[in-house]
């Protein structure tokens, strides 16, 4: 079937193209609302700015196809092939990609506020600026994605793949990553206000400047991580362990540190309520520590002293 025989039959109230064979075809600017391309051979086909709301691609076969700003809003991609295909600036609102391969896909800007993604693969594939607030990541494989600047509010992200992933600056406010492995991820400037990250793993990643004000870090493995700068105050990290991590500078009023484990942990120039420091103080290895470290910053009266690693 050819490009013109489409639009005529569409015209003539066709809706039904389950199989057809469009590879490279220029369906630029096309207008096919509601219509059945289940198992369609689209690689390497021209979509951009094609006008698809509701309609049906499941299956299809959508390799390295150019679907820039594309409307696919409701829509379903359920399992299709959209290998390093483009789809910058689409609006994919509440559509179903769920299993769905993407693997080097293009995603920058794209919407996909409220999309199914569940168990889709999205191994290396760019969604920098996207728009997943309330989308189902669940079992999805995001290893060596990137999210830089997402807005991820409201995202599921239960048994997702993180490995990798690149998530500065990303919007991800009160989302739930309990238990989730994120170590050595970059995590800098993340928007992280009143999440849930009990038990996270964030060994050895970089929270430089992150906002986690009223954040859950409970029980978290937050070794080595770097969080200079960060934002914590009213966060939680009782029984976390933060061993050689770096809050130099952070802000940890009103943070409960009950339990957590301090070893090496660096605290120069850091801001704390009168709890937290007689936490800190009455700790054993702060007691250790050693003249040449430099103050840690009361939030009320004076310095408590030279000590800052514990």
């Amino acid at each position: 079937m050819d490009i013109q025989e489409l639009i005529d039959r569409y015209e003539y109230g066709q809706r039904d193209f389950s199989g057809v064979d469009l590879q490279g075809a220029n369906l630029h600017r096309i207008t096919l609302i509601e219509v059945n391309l289940s198992g369609a051979n689209l690689m390497g086909a021209d979509l951009s700015r094609a006008f698809l709301l509701r309609s049906n691609l499941t299956e299809a076969f959508l390799n390295w196809a150019d679907l820039r700003y594309l409307k696919l809003g409701e829509g379903c991609l359920a399992e299709a092939d959209l290998t390093r295909a483009n789809l910058s600036g689409s609006f994919l609102v509440k559509a179903n990609i769920s299993r769905a391969k993407l693997t080097g896909a293009l995603l920058c800007d794209a919407n996909l506020r409220g999309a199914d993604l569940h168990r889709a693969n999205l191994c290396g594939s760019n969604l920098q600026g996207s728009n997943l607030r309330s989308s189902d990541l669940s079992g999805a494989n995001l290893n060596w994605a990137n999210l830089e600047g997402a807005r991820l509010s409201g995202a599921i992200f239960h048994g997702t793949f993180l490995h990798g992933v690149r998530l500065r600056g990303a919007y991800m406010n009160g989302i739930d990553l309990e238990n989730l492995n994120l170590s050595a991820t970059d995590l800098r400037e993340v928007k992280l206000n009143g999440a849930r990250l009990q038990g996270i793993n964030l060994t050895r990643s970089n929270l430089n400047k992150a906002y986690l004000r009223g954040t859950d870090l409970s029980k978290a493995e937050l070794q080595g991580a770097n969080f200079a700068d960060a934002e914590l105050s009213r966060s939680s990290l009782q029984w976390s362990n933060l061993s050689g991590a770096n809050f130099s500078n952070a802000n940890l009023e009103e943070v409960n540190l009950l339990g957590a484990k301090v070893d090496q942990t660096q605290f120069g120039g850091a801001r704390f309520s009168p709890t937290s420091e007689r936490y800190l103080l009455s700790h054993q290895f702060f007691k250790k520590a050693n003249e040449k470290l430099a103050p840690i910053k009361s939030t009320v009266g004076d310095p408590i002293g030279d000590p800052i690693a514990i």
